[in-house]
């Protein structure tokens, strides 16, 4: 399956969050989005 680009702006607060987590995750921040986007829509049923 492809992926589809998807871009939006965050509080430079949030994304320092975000770099700091994917670091100690040893992933980007970008696959860490996804990640936390996919478990989100998991639990809300929208994803199986």
């Amino acid at each position: 399956m492809s992926k589809t680009p998807l871009g939006f702006r965050v509080d430079p607060d949030l994304k320092a969050a975000l770099e700091t987590a994917a670091k100690q995750d040893s992933r980007s921040v970008s696959s860490l989005v996804v990640k936390i986007l996919t478990d989100w829509a998991r639990a809300q049923g929208l994803l199986k």
